[in-house]
């Protein structure tokens, strides 16, 4: 689920926490639509809290990349734990997805929007 969500000047970060399953999993997608992100912005999704990464979770990450996509933003995930990187690189959306050390480290890179 998410715990925590905060603005920052170039975009929003949330943070996943826990197990996103086939329970938890619709919570988080619901929560999607409400993310006021904007065009030129980026979405940075740190799973540094998260301890397990099933189908579901993949499928909320996917969820929040394409709203990140459809708001015209960008969306990196940060904070990758070892386990949940490697069921990415296997199942395959860490090809889609910038990933950064840390939410910090994702927003310091971020680049500011063309004028």
């Amino acid at each position: 689920m998410i715990t925590h969500t905060r603005s920052t000047p170039s975009g929003l970060v949330i943070k996943v926490t826990g197990d996103p399953d086939h329970y938890s999993a619709p919570e988080i997608r619901r929560l999607l639509p409400g993310l006021g992100i904007d065009q030129g912005q980026q979405l940075v999704v740190d799973l540094s809290g998260l301890t397990f990464c099933d189908s579901s979770g993949i499928t909320v990450l996917l969820a929040a990349r394409n709203h990140a996509l459809a708001s015209r933003a960008t969306i990196v995930l940060a904070a990758v734990p070892d386990m949940i990187s490697r069921t990415l690189s296997i199942v395959g959306p860490d090809a889609v997805f910038p990933v950064h050390a840390t939410a910090q480290a994702a927003e310091a890179a971020r680049r500011p929007p063309a004028d």
